[in-house]
């Protein structure tokens, strides 16, 4: 420990009211991961990759998300079971009890920056207890240079704690672990889990209240890139729908996988300067550009090796939540700086466990609102203890944990971009065909990509009668055609072969689609009810 301690600069927080600490400063990748080792809190795989295990919990924790009730949140957070209040003084007890902990210890100091537009740019101290939430740190937040770090004030900071461990009857929380966001003081905590995502998540949440209450700029839960002409695209989509996937395409630059804000000058900036993708399942074969970003300087979560430390992607015994996360620079084709302009498609990505929905359809300003205020993908059976078969999932804005405000305000700032801008609003399934989970089959990887290549080249343009039939149940427009793509694949009806069924499937599916979005209702325009689904 001795020459990281030498090599390392150190830096006071006392002003923290952490004291006497071994503070380890700015420390680079490579040390970072060897220290990992040396402690024995990780191992390397076979491609140098470090691995990881983040123990009792291995995605985030949503009921134990916090914001503090203060003056500045009070009126304007959409508070309830996703936005759970949280006392003001019992924040400062808890976060004096934390720096009490940390006090002493050796800690890993970083800072780093949100927000690749300078014009949005948030400026960022971590304090983490472990080398490996370090080295986290680094990868996903933009790394400043040495001018950069010159005089660094930072704007936020973030304390994380494994190990720290807080009592619910004292502290408040619901139990040991909490991920707590104070507006007035602009610090987040996150104690008692070593999941790093809470990390990344807790400062996208910040921002999520920040651009749009302050900045007049819209945050969104996507991935973006760029194509040759200058033409940028936009993928909405929960966990597990393609996100990360489907943006990252050897023919265009990759801007961002996860979070980003669209400016008043019609840009779209990456808040990150790193990938967090999920691993389960992958493979070289189909998606080669995350396979290969898997070496030395990437951390994998929770994944099993064999003897010879080669990873078994198809093992999710740990969790189905196996993760990767990289910095941007282990991608060759991405965008610098992530920044695109020209938006001119939009792709809301859902993983529809029960095949009803098409493969690709082209939405109106309409519906393109309730989709998005909807945020449906399907859960399957495995993925959660308790789910033996599919389950509709709603996820608001598709990234609810993380919307502090109410969701029809961020639907209101989008419609508004999307007609301001002109872009075309497609619904991608890239769930199952055929027939449900079960029944069916998963929608070839390579018919996704070749419809989205095919919307995005202006194939799909030219609406009409003979291009594009009606969807019955969800008055979706849906391509005859599509350059790549069997005419069968297209029609969600047709590959089931069973009518009957189908159309049982389908309005089913619809009423799940109302039912959620009552509670929308009252604060919907017009135009957003006019993108609902047809009952029965």
């Amino acid at each position: 420990m001795t020459e990281y301690i030498q090599l390392a600069k150190s830096i006071s927080l006392e002003a923290y009211g952490i004291k006497d600490s071994i503070s380890h400063y700015q420390l680079t990748a490579d040390k970072l991961h060897d220290l990992t080792i040396k402690k024995g809190q990780g191992t390397e795989a076979s491609t140098g990759a470090l691995a990881v295990n983040t123990g009792e919990f291995t995605g985030r924790s949503p009921l134990d998300r916090f914001i503090v009730k203060d003056h500045i949140t009070r009126d304007i957070v959409w508070w309830g079971d996703i936005n759970i209040p949280f006392d003001p003084d019992a924040f400062d007890k808890l976060y004096d009890k934390m720096v009490s902990y940390l006090s002493g210890k050796e800690v890993f100091v970083r800072d780093c920056i949100a927000c690749a537009d300078d014009n949005y740019r948030t400026n960022i101290r971590v304090i983490n207890e472990y080398p490996w939430s370090n080295l986290f740190v680094y990868n996903m937040f933009i790394r400043p240079d040495s001018d950069e770090l010159n005089g660094f004030e930072p704007d936020w900071l973030v304390i994380n704690a494994p190990e720290f461990k807080a009592d619910p009857e004292i502290d408040g929380t619901r139990q040991h672990n909490f991920a707590i966001l104070n507006f007035a003081k602009k610090i987040a905590i996150v104690g008692g889990t070593g999941y790093t995502g809470e990390i990344k998540k807790g400062i996208f949440s910040a921002l999520n209240l920040i651009l749009p209450v302050f900045k007049n700029t819209l945050p969104m839960h996507c991935s973006a890139n760029v194509g040759k002409q200058g033409d940028t695209a936009i993928f909405f989509g929960l966990s597990g729908t393609g996100k990360t996937t489907l943006s990252t395409d050897p023919n265009r630059s990759l801007i961002g996988d996860d979070e980003h804000g669209w400016t008043e000058e019609n840009t779209i900036f990456n808040f990150e300067g790193g990938c967090y993708a999920k691993v389960i399942d992958l493979s070289r074969e189909s998606e080669p550009e995350i396979y290969d970003a898997i070496k030395r300087g990437a951390i994998l979560e929770n994944v099993i090796m064999d003897n010879n430390h080669l990873v078994d992607y198809k093992d999710s015994s740990i969790t189905q939540n196996t993760r990767v996360s990289y910095p941007l620079y282990h991608i060759d084709n991405i965008q610098q700086p992530s920044i695109g302009r020209n938006p001119k498609n939009i792709f809301f990505l859902t993983a529809d466990a029960f095949g009803v929905l098409p493969p690709i359809s082209k939405l109106t300003p309409g519906q393109a609102a309730y989709h998005f205020i909807s945020g449906y993908t399907a859960k399957v059976a495995g993925t959660e203890e308790g789910i033996i078969e599919p389950v509709p999932s709603f996820s608001a804005c598709f990234g609810a944990p993380f919307m502090p405000l109410h969701p029809t305000k961020y639907a209101e700032m989008l419609s508004r971009k999307m007609k301001e801008a002109g872009v075309n609003v497609w619904l991608i399934n890239t769930g199952w065909t055929g027939g449900p989970y079960g029944v069916g089959n998963r929608i070839k990887l390579k018919y996704t990509r070749a419809m989205i290549t095919a919307a995005m080249n202006g194939d799909l343009d030219e609406v009409s009668y003979e291009t594009y039939h009606t969807h019955s149940v969800f008055g979706l427009l849906q391509p005859r055609k599509c350059p790549g793509v069997p005419d069968e694949v297209l029609s969600s009806r047709r590959t089931w072969n069973n009518d009957k069924g189908y159309y049982k499937a389908a309005y089913k599916l619809s009423e799940t689609f109302r039912e959620n979005f009552k509670k929308f209702e009252a604060y919907a325009s017009d135009e957003i009810l006019s993108g609902a689904p047809n009952l029965r």
